[in-house]
């Protein structure tokens, strides 16, 4: 089961700790439903860390390309765990903790082009602690069932359902999408996916709950 961690600043403390304590790089992830606040929850850590120590590797970057997703007949779930190169994002995971002598370079997503670019981020030699950020870190099929394992701790992002999806809707409408579009796809497919995402708190080391 997890236990609650209170808030951005006990958050925030326990890497501090990590940075101070470990004597190897330390994995932590952090998980939640579509519009919870991983990002919010990342920069927020990263305004009061030493970037030089700790990167934040989203998990958006291991989107299938939308070429990809049409050819395979999945582009109107984007977002799904199956729209997403599991293979490739467990190979990163495994070389950020195997190979820490070396530079470590990864994709990141540009959702103002809804595609990844490649190598546009780096975890680098003197990197202690990595945050890695994404939706389906405790998901139990598909292949996502490994990465837990991979990490040091998992923490479970916890919002308020209603403004999370408004928070939704405002995103989609800000990337182009028309409101009722928005809505639609806040509530049909980003909720689906939500669901999947709940199932896996029971296997979260922390819930850190935002306002």
């Amino acid at each position: 089961m997890s236990e609650q961690l209170a808030g951005q600043e006990a958050a925030l403390a326990r890497i501090q700790a990590h940075l101070e304590s470990a004597k190897e790089r330390v994995l932590i992830g952090i998980i939640g439903k579509p519009g919870a606040g991983k990002s919010t929850l990342s920069k927020f850590l990263m305004s009061k860390l030493p970037k030089e120590f700790v990167t934040v590797v989203p998990m958006d970057g291991y989107h299938l390309s939308n070429k990809v997703l049409k050819d395979l007949k999945r582009a109107d779930r984007k977002g799904a765990p199956d729209t997403f190169d599991v293979s490739g994002f467990v190979s990163l995971i495994k070389r950020i903790r195997a190979e820490q002598k070396q530079n470590i370079y990864y994709p990141i997503f540009d959702r103002a082009i809804e595609e990844s670019i490649a190598a546009q981020g780096v975890v680098t030699s003197a990197t202690k602690v990595v945050i890695i950020e994404g939706n389906y870190l405790l998901h139990d099929e598909g292949g996502w069932e490994v990465v837990n394992d991979l990490l040091d701790e998992s923490w479970m992002v916890d919002v308020d359902d209603d403004k999370r999806i408004a928070r939704l809707i405002s995103r989609h409408i800000a990337f182009g999408k028309e409101p009722e579009a928005a809505k639609a796809w806040a509530k049909g497919t980003d909720e689906v996916n939500a669901q999947l995402i709940e199932r896996g708190r029971n296997r979260a080391n922390f819930v850190v709950a935002i306002d």
